[in-house]
């Protein structure tokens, strides 16, 4: 499927194509704290089908569990995040933050990585008092 999307002040504009069975959640402690939240949401693009249409991200490496270097691509200028890609040359897997892309009421979660680091209380979720807007 086609998606596109961009950064909240509208700086940063990309579009790629992408399989909505492949959306994952992601409850690593890294994702936990570069998204501010309980886990972060992403979805693979096709190898060679993303590219940034206007404005350009600022990148910051971080270093996984692993050693492997991963590269954040985010807005500057309202602090969004766009992607995660490999560091260095070669074909590129980005990583879309769902959260960015136009389309996510239509890329439901298909799975949940780093299980173990999932914070308890999401299991219970449903059980919490939900509100359609924000309450005094």
């Amino acid at each position: 499927m086609k998606i596109d999307g961009g950064c909240h002040c509208g700086y940063i504009t990309y579009e790629a194509e992408a399989d909505p069975a492949r959306t994952s959640i992601c409850h690593c402690t890294d994702c936990q704290t570069l998204s501010g939240s309980a886990f972060r949401l992403s979805i693979p693009a096709l190898e060679g089908t993303f590219k940034i249409t206007a404005g350009e991200p600022a990148v910051y490496v971080k270093t996984a569990e692993s050693g492997s270097k991963r590269a954040q691509g985010f807005c500057a200028r309202c602090g969004t995040s766009i992607y995660a890609t490999s560091v260095g040359d070669g074909p590129k897997i980005y990583n879309v933050r769902v959260g960015s892309v136009r389309q996510r009421d239509q890329l439901v979660p298909k799975r949940q990585i780093w299980a173990r680091s999932r914070q308890p209380w999401l299991a219970d979720l449903g059980a919490i008092s939900a509100f359609e807007k924000q309450q005094s």
